[in-house]
């Protein structure tokens, strides 16, 4: 039962990260940095290695998640539990949507943003893996009789 869960993450992980990999990889190239989102550990050279072993574990928000994270070179690694020593499966970066901002000063606004998944608006839900929908703050008015 244990290996099935462990299969459905590993999927789900993929799948979610399919988008991000592209991403994640030029922002690396960017920075200079090791971004090992998706890569295969048993591919990785000694010095990737002895660079993924000096990571850490993070219990902690990042990208409006709450969750344990492998931390390494400047780069962060969803997981739902910690491997100890150090994690031997890296998975596809995680795509995080942006909420709209929301506008300062004069004129207050005129939309609220709605999240369907999880279900809540904004700045209650942090992050929407979906579209956000704008919501008049004041509802139309109801047409005369």
């Amino acid at each position: 039962m244990r290996a099935a869960k462990q299969f459905l993450f590993v999927l789900s992980l993929c799948l979610a990260g399919l988008l991000g990999l592209f991403g994640s990889s030029a922002r690396a190239q960017q920075h200079g940095g090791h971004d090992f989102h998706g890569r295969d550990y048993g591919h990785f050279a000694p010095g990737e290695r002895s660079l993924w072993h000096g990571g850490r574990w993070v219990h902690d928000w990042h990208d409006g998640r709450f969750a344990w994270w492998w931390s390494v070179d400047g780069f962060w690694y969803f997981y739902p539990e910690p491997m100890y020593p150090y994690p031997t499966y890296v998975p596809p970066a995680i795509v995080v949507q942006q909420a709209p901002p929301v506008p300062t000063g004069a004129p207050p606004a005129q939309f609220w943003y709605f999240c369907d998944n999880p279900k809540g608006y904004y700045p209650y839900v942090a992050s929407c893996p979906t579209a956000w929908h704008e919501v008049p703050v004041t509802p139309p008015s109801a047409p005369q009789k």
